[in-house]
């Protein structure tokens, strides 16, 4: 049994030669097919290279330059025109609480209001109550 075991390696050393040879003419026609695109590509990005260098694409580039300008100028407009808009959208009103609160302190609802008075108006309140009152008269852009 043992001499039929080392008698089979020996003639398969032809054939497992022959697949090497095989093996290694695949990589190298791999090898030659990935030179050739190395260099394809290469020769493209010495196009655009060249092209850029000669100042064939400051034509477009000036126009889009010109074009994101104008768009910037429009959102910077718009941007301003949001701002103004949402001054004159700010709640106006208080709560009954809130008013009868400054009425106590003499202090008319519409008026704007600094905060000194505002802290003397609310000495009675508890903290909650005084950052909830604060918070609605900010909202309402009457605390200064």
């Amino acid at each position: 049994m043992d001499q039929e075991n080392n008698s089979n390696p020996a003639p398969d050393m032809p054939a497992l030669a022959g697949q090497m040879a095989q093996a290694t003419q695949s990589l190298a026609d791999a090898l030659s097919n990935l030179d050739g695109q190395f260099a394809s590509l290469h020769a493209k990005i010495d196009r655009i290279v060249a092209a850029v260098d000669e100042g064939d694409l400051q034509a477009s580039s000036s126009q889009t330059e010109a074009s994101l300008r104008t768009k910037l100028a429009d959102l910077e407009k718009a941007n301003h025109d949001l701002k103004a808009q949402s001054d004159t959208a700010r709640r106006k009103t208080l709560s009954p609480m809130v008013s009868a609160l400054l009425a106590k302190e003499g202090v008319e609802g519409n008026a704007l209001i600094e905060t000194p008075i505002v802290e003397k108006a609310l000495a009675g309140l508890s903290i909650e109550q005084r950052i909830a009152v604060k918070a609605e008269l900010a909202r309402a852009g009457i605390l200064v």
